[in-house]
């Protein structure tokens, strides 16, 4: 898959909102007056607007999208507040910006617990919570699933081999049979369901028939069947009597930008490709079709559902109801601000924010750009030079935007992210380099990042080829970017797991080494570069360095195995045995783990403990015939003979997997 560095743990596939909420409809809109009861939330990743009929696009068929539009309110102006999408579904969830939750990519950052999301709420209000999620970008250990009581993730990060890539997303069909199987389960509950379809995300595969019907446009083809799935929801709610008392929203996380500006996919911008979203609003007892034309946020959304349900909104939130704008009212001088601090973050190159009006776009960057929307859709026309004092004003009115959003301590939690986490989302062009480093304010000095684009994009074509086996091609890509970014800690980072799988260890002790230099507590090179010593043959450089890898995270039980294999080979027995016990600790379900624990204690006499994790090492993988063989030795030391015999023709059955 492609690795976007919106990633790079600016993890994002954009996704597309739809919400199905039971509202009571507003003065102002016709229809036969319903008490609103249950909430749905479908999400379509990395949905622009502009590419659905319903917005004027004329080169695809989005029957039941465009159908669910012309009944209901279309906001044609909507945006979000980040192109990526754990912070864009942040802040729809939380109605908070980035800067009060702390979520701006997904360099090891969680919700906090104690923010309020629209689950927390509801579910503290008696409703049934579930949520089928389609990518892992959106896995529970980021927060999301707070108040959820049924969260369908179920990514496996711990397979590591290439093969496995696709479990790490959910096709559309699959989210939408495990969601419309919850819906038929609680659809006597007063209910809300989130439903993620992830599928027009990079790289772009719809299935049969869309990927011969949209050959040449398989983006369009991805949301087409995305398309498809929502119409499933929406025809499945109808057939058991729920759609005329659902409040339904559907909006896009962000877009994609196919090019413009030079970047092929998203999260490194901030133009209208990635920002403009469509938002589609049901309410119960609504019969008229409405336009709304006012700018709207994201962070708008649980605002407006809340209000709807007559639910008190919680304090922190930012965003503001649209409610009254589905009556007609209109509002004075609506700013809209928007940021991606991918390149800061993992490129050490400036920010972007930008504040958008109802004529206007200006991207505060170390060149600022000013673009007149209504002459120059595209953005391809920078006015800031000609009209610096609009430039200037606008420039002023981010910045208090800025200050309004802000915090003095964003809330967002770190979290260590184990490395078959990180090469997971690698492979889905989400994980990230700079180890979670804390946005303060803009800095201009840094290179501005329309400077950088090509060699950012040069740099996601080789984690692409590395991502694919191509090791040789990726390192030849990489180096060439060595020419302007010397100093490039994703670049030195990513040559040294090259070097690493290309078995030219020296070499990548020496690029690993780098990245320390240039990053000392990037914990994730701390831990490949222990692994690399290991490699070529220097034990004593590769405890040190896991050692410094599990001080800068606690979590990474992968560190704490490595160091005990470490010690192993330093015939460092007690040692060993207290890594992987710690390795075991940290992650109770890794097999491997209580495997090698269960066998050192064997080893040193210690047969009923060892017989205890050999048997969970067992549990948890059975498909491994050391795990079994190590196993009927404990058993025959305690002279159980009969089990030992059973598990050694477990262990000739079984195949690793």
């Amino acid at each position: 898959m492609r690795y976007n560095f919106a990633l790079l743990m600016a993890l994002s596939r954009r996704v597309a909102f739809f919400w199905i909420v039971c509202l009571l409809p507003t003065s102002g809109l016709a229809g036969e007056v319903k008490h609103a009861s249950n909430v749905v939330v479908i999400t379509i990743d990395t949905l622009r607007a502009d590419h659905l009929g319903c917005y004027g696009y004329t080169k695809i068929r989005t029957p039941n999208i465009d159908t669910f539009s012309a009944d209901n309110a279309r906001f044609e102006r909507a945006y979000t507040p980040v192109p990526v999408t754990l912070p864009a579904h942040t802040a729809i969830f939380t109605g908070t910006y980035p800067t009060l939750s702390g979520m701006h990519d997904f360099s090891g950052n969680k919700l906090n617990p104690k923010q309020p999301t629209l689950a927390t709420v509801l579910r503290q209000q008696g409703y049934t919570t579930g949520a089928v999620i389609g990518s892992a970008v959106l896995d529970s250990r980021f927060g999301l699933n707070q108040g959820f009581d049924f969260y369908y993730d179920h990514f496996d990060f711990n397979r590591m081999q290439e093969s496995n890539l696709e479990a790490m997303e959910r096709p559309g069909n699959v989210v939408t049979d495990v969601a419309l199987d919850w819906l038929g389960k609680n659809a006597e509950s007063k209910f809300f369901l989130w439903v993620h379809l992830y599928d027009p995300h990079y790289p772009y595969q719809p299935p049969p028939p869309y990927s011969e019907q949209y050959r040449d446009r398989l983006y369009d083809g991805e949301i087409a069947f995305a398309d498809a799935q929502f119409g499933r929801v929406i025809a499945f709610l109808k057939a058991k009597g729920l759609y005329d008392n659902t409040l339904i929203v559907l909006a896009g996380d962000h877009g994609e930008s196919l090019g413009e500006h030079g970047e092929k996919t998203h999260g490194f911008f901030i133009y209208n490709a990635t920002l403009h979203v469509p938002v589609i609003i049901h309410l119960p007892g609504a019969v008229a079709s409405k336009t709304v034309s006012e700018l709207v946020s994201l962070t708008d959304l649980m605002p407006t559902v809340l209000q709807e349900l007559k639910i008190e909104v919680p304090a922190q939130v930012q965003g503001r109801s649209l409610l009254p704008l589905l009556t007609g009212k209109k509002e004075d001088s609506i700013s809209v601000y928007a940021e991606t601090f991918l390149p800061r973050l993992h490129f050490n190159w400036s920010e972007l924010r930008s504040v958008e009006t109802e004529k206007y776009q200006f991207i505060e960057a170390p060149k600022p750009e000013l673009y007149d929307l209504a002459a120059d859709p595209g953005e391809t026309r920078n006015l800031y030079a000609d009209k610096k004092a609009v430039g200037g004003e606008l420039q002023a009115r981010l910045r208090a935007l800025v200050r309004q959003y802000s915090a003095d301590q964003e809330l967002a939690e770190k979290t260590g992210l184990d490395p078959a986490l990180m090469e997971r989302l690698k492979s889905l062009g989400y994980a990230g380099f700079s180890g979670g480093t804390s946005p303060t304010t803009t800095d201009n000095s840094r290179p501005d990042p329309k400077d950088r684009i090509q060699v950012y994009e040069l740099i996601s074509d080789a984690i692409a080829a590395s991502q694919h086996g191509e090791y040789q091609s990726s390192t030849e890509k990489l180096t060439a970017t060595l020419t302007t970014e010397r100093n490039s800690i994703p670049v030195h980072y990513l040559l040294g797991l090259n070097y690493y799988r290309l078995r030219e260890y020296p070499k990548a002790v020496a690029e690993l080494q780098r990245v320390l230099e240039l990053s000392p507590g990037y914990e994730l090179a701390a831990f490949q570069l222990g692994l690399a010593y290991a490699r070529n043959g220097d034990f004593d450089q590769a405890i040190q360095m896991l050692k410094r890898a599990l001080e800068l995270d606690e979590t990474n039980f992968s560190a704490a195995f490595n160091l005990g294999a470490a010690y192993l080979k330093k015939q460092m027995i007690p040692e060993a045995a207290a890594a992987f016990r710690q390795s075991a600790t940290i992650y109770p379900e890794y097999a491997a783990a209580h495997r090698a624990w269960g066998e050192l204690l064997l080893y040193q006499g210690q047969t009923e403990e060892a017989l205890a994790e050999l048997r969970r090492a067992t549990e948890l993988d059975p498909h491994d015939p050391g795990a079994h063989v190590a196993l009927a030795k404990a058993l025959a030391a305690k002279g159980l003979n009969v089990e030992a015999d059973e598990e050694m023709r477990k262990a000739q059955q079984v195949r690793p997997q």
